[in-house]
């Protein structure tokens, strides 16, 4: 970030995520930042601004009702990071909308169907685990490469009914969502790819209809407005659907892994009482958001924030900085920026988010890390880090926050 110029210039590839975000914190409880390509917006970053922003009506995620900007031909129409402004599903609807569209996919993240795939996410886990298993003793492993970032992409897939040979062209697509460092050349072919492998899975999906999620979503029909979801609806949804299934489950995971194997002590209290990871994740979740930064929001008219004295124009882009709440000291105390499982503030994050826009694979991502984590801890109780913590380097992202890699030694140092 450029913290010589106001608004602030986030960093595309998120170098420094909480450097930045305390950075942005100091100035107040929202910043006017400028997202990659130029374009202006606010940093939010104090949880009780948050929260009110987020239950707001007066806010928006619907650029094509709300950005005043774009619909001023203001934002190129090849800017990098029109993908998360110009989709089409319950996450970026507004109003009335918005609940059509919830209604619709909401059965895809029921409590009955997300606990029916725990003995699947078992299954997969010790799937991999045993692949792990095979490596010779000593060698160096990528684990996010080979398990923290496979399960929950084996997971959603299941999910969603992808059939086995288009998995390797959707770990291929899947994996180049969130990278906001990409130039608008590469991000316009990454947008294509995706949308080319969700237009091959419907046409598959309806072909030959199955007990999964795309079945469910092609036949969905909303009881109250009688409608059913058009095709860009659809293929939106099942963009949301990977985005709420996937990422979030793979930072989570890789990040969880980092701050048990730094902290020894609370691995073995939480390896002697398998309740505690629970209390595991919800940490992680708090002190490594998986998603550090989420956008877009829209002012829908000028708003006044009496408790900040702030005021958002009309259009304004509002990001929220879900990593700046997980920090917050007057909500976690002085020592917030250290992991501590038994914190008795470590439900009280935002990092699944707020209000009507919850996300939707909150369950799914908490089951899949207390599952996958509990088995990786179970066959390899000395594991290690085979670099130094500080040494890890995060994803290419303002918007994901995980690392890039995982090396470990599966059996401890020699």
């Amino acid at each position: 970030m450029d913290t010589q110029r106001c608004p602030y210039r986030l960093d595309p590839v998120g170098t420094d995520l909480h450097g930045e975000t305390a950075a942005l914190r100091a100035t107040g409880p929202a910043a006017p930042i400028e997202l990659p390509g130029g374009v202006p917006a606010w940093s939010v970053t104090d949880p009780a601004l948050i929260k009110r922003l987020l239950t707001d009506p007066r806010v928006s995620k619907d650029a094509h009702q709300h950005w005043t900007a774009d619909l001023a031909g203001e934002i190129p129409a090849d800017w990098q990071l029109r993908m998360w402004t110009d989709v089409r599903n319950a996450l970026t609807a507004y109003g009335d909308e918005h609940g059509r569209l919830r209604r619709l996919i909401g059965p895809a993240f029921t409590a009955r169907r997300i606990r029916a795939l725990a003995p699947r996410i078992e299954r997969i886990a010790a799937d991999l685990l045993d692949r792990l298993a095979a490596h010779p003793p000593g060698r160096t492993v990528d684990l996010r490469a080979e398990f923290t970032w496979v399960l929950p992409l084996m997971v959603v897939n299941t999910l969603l009914g992808v059939p086995d040979e288009m998995h390797d062209a959707f770990r291929s697509t899947v994996g180049r969502l969130f990278e906001t460092g990409t130039g608008p050349e590469e991000s316009v072919r990454n947008g294509e790819a995706v949308y080319v492998q969700l237009a091959l899975l419907v046409e598959a999906k309806r072909k030959n209809p199955g007990e999964d999620v795309t079945s469910a979503l092609i036949q969905a029909r909303d009881e109250e407005t009688g409608t059913t979801l058009g095709e860009r609806e659809l293929l939106d949804s099942l963009l949301l659907l990977i985005g709420a299934g996937h990422e979030t489950t793979v930072n989570l995971l890789g990040s969880a892994v980092v701050q048990l194997l730094t902290h020894p002590d609370q691995l073995d209290r939480v390896r002697a009482d398998p309740e505690r990871w629970t209390d595991a994740v919800e940490e992680t979740l708090r002190h490594q958001p998986p998603v550090a930064n989420i956008l877009p929001r829209f002012a829908v008219e000028d708003i006044h924030d009496e408790a900040t004295g702030l005021t958002f124009a009309r259009g304004d882009l509002l990001v929220v900085n879900f990593l700046a709440t997980g920090r917050d000291t007057d909500l976690h105390g002085a020592d917030a920026a250290e992991y501590d499982h038994t914190r008795a503030t470590r439900r009280d994050h935002l990092s699944f988010g707020h209000g009507i826009h919850y996300c939707l694979g909150a369950e799914l991502a908490r089951l899949e890390s207390r599952i996958a984590l509990a088995a990786l801890f179970d066959r390899f109780p000395d594991l290690a880090l085979a670099v130094p913590a500080d040494e890890l380097r995060p994803v290419e992202s303002f918007i994901s926050n995980g690392p890039r890699e995982l090396p470990v030694l599966l059996h401890g140092r020699p």
